[in-house]
């Protein structure tokens, strides 16, 4: 994979994430369409932190499938309850990018079935 494409993943990734605690924080803390509460500014934060830093990008999907997880606990399970919560809510918001999302989920689940085959 190029550099150009590795960023371009990078900012996708990024900005799935963004929208996903968006939407969450919309719903879940009665925040503005801008804005987040500090928790979930503080999440976002650090979940836009971690892609940067991410050494994997070039080779992984999503957090979820990474043999590494890099995420404190704690912030583990705060990004976890963001996506159980806005994933089924992404088709309505954000179809495009929740269908993109179903079709590379199942595509990496097929190839990581074939790496353990082999």
């Amino acid at each position: 994979m190029s550099k150009n494409n590795v960023k371009s993943k990078r900012e996708r990734e990024k900005r799935t994430v963004d929208l996903m605690i968006r939407l969450y924080c919309k719903k879940k803390h009665g925040t503005k369409k801008k804005t987040l509460c500090p928790d979930c500014a503080a999440l976002t934060q650090y979940a836009m932190m971690r892609s940067d830093k991410c050494p994997f990008m070039e080779t992984k999907t999503f957090c979820s499938n990474c043999r590494v997880h890099c995420y404190k606990p704690e912030m583990r399970e705060k990004i976890r309850e963001v996506m159980r919560f806005s994933g089924p809510r992404m088709i309505f918001n954000h179809p495009i990018m929740a269908i993109r999302h179903v079709i590379e989920s199942k595509e990496e689940k097929k190839r990581l079935e074939n790496e353990n085959e082999n």
